[in-house]
């Protein structure tokens, strides 16, 4: 073979010059984000994402508890037209996912919460912005339309969180999520070790931390402060502090209340069981968020996704339920939809995206979750989510 043969045979792949779209087009799936936005990141701050209560068994078990099951797809089904849009809580999207609240994320980049609803804008998906945010429930509307969610974390100062609540209904924020698990706070080993503190602060670690991750740091200081940002003011405190913001005293009598002050769609977001689900869309829910903060909070707390069945059956099929916690693949909502759920949410898969690159991290890692989700209905010989959900049972093989 003469060497202009050999050329044509083989294309050299142009060196892309851009650090974040090189970095990003060598990440094939979450994992791949995961590695990447740990080597861009101190360790406090990636650990603040990465981990989770106590000994963190419920994070790992949540990730166990997706890939218990097994598929078993139909055959010779044409799949060439499969179609992921979904309905849930009262819309459609192209895709059956959101992007769940999340704490301090112009922390982890400064692109933050404004970076991640844009992504989600861009992919015609929800984005829910936290009580915790470093980005204003205003600054993400103006930044961010048009399905805005806010996740409401009830306050001791209950005059605050009626604030929160009419600032977000003021800014066209379409639902809101009340996350009903943190009355009180987790303990978090890693951070508790890490010391971390919001706004960060000058320390010895912190110094170490920034000769070991420049880059990081150079970002951080071209940016504005990092702050509460619904509460700007508040004095610095550990992670673990800000649990002292709660109110440990809710109650249902304060869902009831919240529905009569919310205009929009309400949902409420916690492991919640067959009896409490029940509670929620009798207080007034028009949706239940299935989620154990991740493996955050109560550790040894039963996966989410091993409550879909017993919560489908107990609310019926007018209340959207999606579920949350251990969400890494695209197989893994092709798993929650089987099993009953409308939908998914995600918080660490973007996370690492974001940490990886920013906006384009987290738009990399929605089309990491969108492509292997598209692909697992294929290969399932499913054409639809409203076929994916119908088949559920016939689809899924305990292991």
């Amino acid at each position: 073979m003469r060497a202009s043969e050999i050329r044509q045979l083989i294309q050299m792949k142009p060196v892309e010059l851009d650090a974040t779209r090189r970095r990003l087009s060598a990440c094939h799936d979450i994992a791949d984000l995961r590695a990447a936005g740990r080597r861009l990141t101190p360790r406090p701050v990636f650990d603040y994402v990465d981990g989770g209560a106590d000994e963190e068994l419920s994070m790992a078990a949540n990730v166990r508890a997706f890939r218990r099951w097994r598929f078993q797809p139909r055959a010779l089904v044409n799949v060439s037209d499969a179609d992921t849009s979904a309905a849930f809580l009262g819309s459609v999207a192209p895709l059956p996912l959101a992007l769940a609240p999340t704490g301090y994320t112009r922390m982890m980049h400064p692109a933050g919460e404004i970076g991640a609803a844009r992504a989600a804008q861009r992919h015609g998906l929800p984005y829910t912005l936290s009580t915790m945010a470093t980005t204003t429930i205003e600054a993400v509307a103006e930044a961010a339309q048009p399905d805005l969610w806010f996740q409401l974390y009830i306050l001791r100062d209950r005059g605050l969180a009626k604030e929160l609540v009419d600032r977000a209904a003021a800014a066209k924020y379409r639902a809101l999520v009340v996350t009903v698990d943190t009355f009180v706070a987790g303990h978090r080993t890693r951070d508790r070790r890490n010391g971390l503190v919001i706004p960060p602060e000058l320390t010895a670690r912190t110094l170490a931390s920034i000769a070991a991750k420049p880059g990081y740091w150079i970002r951080m200081l071209r940016n504005p402060a990092i702050d509460f940002a619904n509460f700007a003011g508040h004095a610095p405190a550990t992670i673990e502090g800000t649990g002292s913001l709660f109110d440990p005293g809710i109650d249902w009598d304060d869902i009831a209340e919240l529905r009569t002050r919310w205009p929009g769609k309400l949902v409420i977001k916690g492991p919640l069981g067959p009896a409490d689900a029940r509670l929620a869309v009798s207080a007034g829910a028009d949706g239940l968020q299935l989620s154990n903060h991740g493996g955050r909070q109560l550790d040894r707390a039963v996966a989410p996704v091993d409550l879909i069945a017993a919560v489908r059956e107990a609310v019926g099929p007018e209340v959207s339920v999606l579920v949350d916690s251990g969400i890494r693949h695209g197989s893994d909502i092709a798993v929650a939809l089987a099993l009953g759920a409308d939908a998914c949410a995600i918080g660490r898969a973007y996370l690492y995206g974001l940490m990886a690159g920013g906006e384009p991290g987290v738009n990399k890692a929605l089309d990491i979750l969108a492509e292997q989700f598209r692909q697992t209905m294929q290969l399932l010989g499913v054409r639809s989510v409203a076929e994916l959900r119908a088949a559920g049972h016939e689809l899924l093989v305990p292991r």
